[in-house]
């Protein structure tokens, strides 16, 4: 088979590739125990670039009112908050655009209320999508009267856009962090050679010192024995 007849086949298989990753659900989900208030917070954390739309869907289950009161905080590792629901019962959906690059929490807690007995859980089904996932592409298609094929290769042309930029990210921090490591080689290698030349330099006047310190004595001595005064 020619070179000329794989790359269909290869094209093919990439947006192939592209398409699963791009349809597997990104649901997670757990159980959370009632606590007292104060208690350690469960989080869940993701990166996200700059300015990427995120969309934090979650499902709480149970009914106000049950004793438990479940709060949901998100909030990146540089101090920005980006949303802070209380008691949430049912579907919570929230969505922001980071303010820099930097990973994010989605943290929740299940606080005991009016004075119930520990022992109650909640179920929350968490799903958190970024970027051309996070993008509400029917409300795209009804608005620009897109063919259902002209809107999926759109959204594979976006997920193909973030994969490319994330591979330059990735190739900018792998550059600046070489960078780093060469610029500490060469402050060490000056450093060492600054050492050696310290070292050189105090045990070339130590030796000068003690010959001096040596020499005067034994001049001294020399004049004690011409002056008769040696014992």
């Amino acid at each position: 088979m020619t070179p000329s007849a794989l790359r269909p086949s290869i094209s093919s298989l990439f947006l192939l590739t592209i398409s699963l990753f791009s349809i597997v659900s990104t649901a997670l989900k757990f159980d959370i125990a009632a606590q007292q208030r104060g208690h350690r917070q469960r989080c869940i954390r993701n990166f996200v670039a700059k300015d990427t739309l995120v969309v934090v869907t979650a499902t709480v289950s149970g009914v106000k009112g049950d004793g438990q009161q479940v709060n949901i905080h998100i909030r990146d590792a540089v101090g920005n908050e980006y949303g802070r629901p209380k008691d949430v019962v049912g579907e919570a959906r929230m969505a922001f655009t980071p303010h820099a690059d930097s990973a994010f929490d989605v943290c929740f807690e299940n606080n005991i209320a009016d004075g119930r007995h520990a022992g109650l859980t909640r179920s929350v089904e968490l799903d958190v999508d970024i970027g051309a996932d996070a993008r509400d592409w029917s409300a795209i298609q009804a608005a620009e009267k897109l063919k259902p094929v002209e809107i999926e290769l759109r959204r594979i042309e976006e997920v193909v856009s973030e994969i490319v930029n994330q591979m330059e990210y990735l190739r900018t921090r792998e550059q600046k962090l070489r960078d780093t490591n060469e610029s500490t080689n060469e402050r060490v290698k000056y450093f060492a050679l600054a050492i050696m030349a310290t070292l050189v330099g105090l045990g070339g006047w130590q030796v000068v010192y003690l010959r001096a310190y040596f020499r005067s004595g034994l001049d001294k001595n020399v004049k004690c024995v011409d002056l008769g005064i040696w014992n």
